[in-house]
């Protein structure tokens, strides 16, 4: 089987993550996705022992993930970057501005009919990019390119759960719930 699809793209502010404990606040939809790529960070180093390689030594880093989506609705875009509006409702943008952390939650398709759902736990969203142009004669429509990082959690290092809907064994409460909180069950 493979994944096809993107859809139900979710963010969800991390309110606590310390060695006592891990909370999210409600998720929320932020828009209609596009795209979506993950890339983990693994740091590997070789260590070597009468003269060859011995052992591999690897350790997760970070992941690097790049959503597209249709346009960001002003609320959406001040929330993920901590962003704030003047008293006539304009956003201000400011150098001090610093972005909270949130969990991101998504939904795959699969072609033999189920679906890949996940969450990434702990990461910042970077200054978005936008581009404009000009209309020309023929239809043309410019999305936007989300980028942020991800960490593990401080609480049990875990940095995200997925679950395949068609997998042996799943509850269907953790798929029917997926959104409606983070997942967060052991």
């Amino acid at each position: 089987m493979a994944i096809m699809g993107l859809k139900n793209l979710y963010i969800a502010p991390l309110t606590k993550d310390d060695n006592t404990g891990v909370t999210y606040g409600a998720p929320v939809k932020i828009a209609n996705a596009v795209t979506a790529k993950l890339t983990p960070t693994i740091d590997t180093a070789t260590l070597y022992g009468d003269d060859q390689p011995a052992e591999i030594i690897q350790m997760f880093s970070q992941v690097d993930i790049e959503f597209e989506t249709l346009e960001l609705s002003t609320a959406n875009y001040n929330l993920m970057l901590g962003k704030t509006k003047n008293s006539a409702g304009v956003t201000i943008d400011s150098a001090d501005d610093v972005a909270p952390y949130f969990a991101l939650g998504w939904e795959a398709g699969k072609t033999g009919g189920g679906k890949r759902l996940m969450w990434c736990y702990k990461g910042k969203f970077d200054a978005i990019e936008e581009d404009f142009q000009t209309k020309q004669d023929k239809a043309e429509a410019i999305t936007q390119s989300v980028k942020g990082t991800f960490i593990k959690r401080t609480y049990d290092g875990q940095w995200r759960k997925r679950v395949d809907s068609d997998d042996a064994g799943v509850a269907g409460s953790v798929i029917t719930g997926w959104f409606t909180a983070v997942y967060n069950a052991a």
